[in-house]
């Protein structure tokens, strides 16, 4: 039988500890995002008062985090859920005057250049930001010297073809890898894709140890309390042991350079392509 107190229990995780695991799991939208964002914020230097974009948000769960824990202003931008709901769990969380909800696309962000002391993306980021202009398009919206803080599955290894044990069904008939999947990558793409680009520095990657654990645990966890959104995974994250997936963080800071809005349509009647 799934101990699901004892999951919660994570040392490697000290603030998470004190989150309901209920709350968690009843909000949740794949891996444990309070754990991600956790672990994210380690490599980052959050200041009471400081505007944070958290892109991606998903159910607000991390912008909660971010808000009770640093004190920090959190804008808590989704797509797919409405701020109404995000909304509610703020207040409800106690945290409501300083996390303020909207729906957003990530390519057309409604804010001010240079706007944000702090941009943190968990769980998200892999859907948009594999595209080569993306960051910078991104860094625009910081402030010369400010932090982007990301957290992604990502694979372990780099692969060319899928490992069999990720495409073989589980027991509940779910099979791991999809085709998004292919949007996993490694840290170490990560990190060359985010060198490459004029507008951020100080470019740091790594992946979380045991990563594949606790993704599996968490799992496990919605298993047994039955709070799971799709069949469980943990299956196929425990055949695979990490060798194949896990997380990646990466780190920068915006630079100094100006910043174009690429995504942006009214550039063409900036630089005359209208004529």
């Amino acid at each position: 039988m799934t101990d699901i107190a004892e999951i919660f229990r994570r040392p490697e995780f000290p603030k998470s500890s004190s989150y309901d695991p209920e709350w968690m799991m009843d909000n949740q939208m794949g891996p444990n995002a309070v754990w991600l964002a956790e672990w994210l914020t380690e490599g980052m230097d959050l200041r009471e008062g400081s505007r944070v974009l958290d892109l991606g948000c998903g159910k607000a769960l991390t912008s909660i985090f971010l808000a009770r824990e640093f004190g920090v202003q959190v804008w808590a931008a989704d797509l797919w859920i409405g701020p109404d709901h995000n909304w509610r769990r703020a207040v409800e969380a106690g945290v409501g005057s300083r996390v303020f909800p909207l729906r957003a696309e990530a390519h057309s962000l409604p804010f001010a250049e240079g706007f944000f002391d702090a941009v943190v993306s968990v769980d998200a980021y892999q859907y948009f930001g594999t595209d080569e202009l993306y960051l910078g398009y991104l860094a625009r919206f910081l402030r010369p010297g400010a932090a982007i803080g990301v957290v992604v599955p990502a694979l372990m290894r780099e692969i060319v073809d899928v490992p069999a044990h990720l495409l073989a069904p589980q027991a509940n008939g779910k099979v791991f890898w999809e085709d998004e999947c292919w949007s996993f990558k490694t840290s170490a793409w990560w990190e060359r894709l985010w060198k490459r680009s004029g507008k951020v520095q100080g470019v740091r990657t790594d992946t979380l140890p045991d990563g594949w654990r606790h993704w599996r645990d968490f799992e496990r966890a919605l298993e047994a309390a039955g709070k799971g959104i799709f069949p469980s995974d943990a299956e196929a994250l425990d055949r695979d042991a990490g060798a194949t997936i896990g997380f990646a963080r990466m780190l920068a800071e915006r630079g100094d350079g100006e910043v174009m809005n690429l995504y942006d349509p009214a550039l063409g009647t900036q630089v005359g392509l209208d004529h």
